[in-house]
Order: C-alpha cells, then sequence, then structure tokens
C-alpha cells in the first residue's frame, strides 16, 4: 500500500497533521511568551485580557520560527493588525531591498551616445 494520500480522506488527514502540527509547535513558544510578557501589544500597546487573548500573537524578532529561546528574546507579542503591518514590511524589504537609501542614482545610459557616428555610417 502506498503512503500517498488522495481524495477528500487525503486531504482531512494531511490537513489534521498539519493543524496538529501548528498547534504544537505554537503551544510551546505561545504558552512561555505569554508568561514572560505582559499582555500589551508591543507596537501599539492595546492592552488583552482573557476574553481578547486570541488576538494577541507572537512574533519571531528574527522571523525564524525555528529560533525559540526560553529567554524570550526572538520574541515580542504583536496584536494581529501589528503582526501583518511587520510581515508586510519584511516583504516588501525581502522583494524591494532597504528602503533607507534616499539618494536618487542618476542614470548613466544615453541613447543618443553615438548617434552622430551610426547617422555618418548609414550615409
Amino acid at each position: 500500500m502506498s503512503n500517498q494520500k488522495t481524495g477528500a480522506d487525503g486531504y482531512d488527514q494531511v490537513f489534521a497533521e498539519q493543524q496538529e502540527y501548528i498547534a504544537k509547535r505554537a503551544s510551546g513558544y505561545r504558552e512561555q511568551a505569554l508568561k514572560i510578557y505582559p499582555w500589551i501589544c508591543g507596537r501599539c500597546t492595546r492592552e488583552f485580557f482573557h476574553k481578547n487573548l486570541s488576538e494577541l500573537t507572537v512574533h519571531h524578532v528574527d522571523h525564524n520560527h525555528g529560533n525559540n529561546p526560553s529567554d524570550g528574546s526572538n520574541w515580542e507579542l504583536l496584536c494581529l493588525y501589528c503582526h501583518d503591518e511587520e510581515h508586510s514590511k519584511f516583504e516588501n524589504l525581502v522583494r524591494y531591498g532597504s528602503t533607507e537609501d534616499t539618494e536618487i542614482k542618476t542614470s548613466t545610459y544615453n541613447p543618443f551616445a553615438d548617434l552622430k557616428d551610426r547617422m555618418k555610417q548609414k550615409n
């Protein structure tokens, strides 16, 4: 019998395994972070309580979800909105590079540099 999972049953099994993995991974560092840090968003300073604690996320400062030191030095608690914004900024940095370089470099290409010579060659 093959290990290949097909059809709806296969999808359900893969989905269940993925959800279990995510829950197991998140419960470890999330629970630790919630014990270490006050329940306040590190960006907008919104305060959280048991009722809305699910809206407070653990952000990995270096964007490496495998880097989970027990002292919490790679974590910060962010609300859902600030967490999304932080990841958007990171994606833009990866995609477009640093936005801190404000110097606009002039183009060195001159399409008409040898136009006179070309026109002489045609004649």
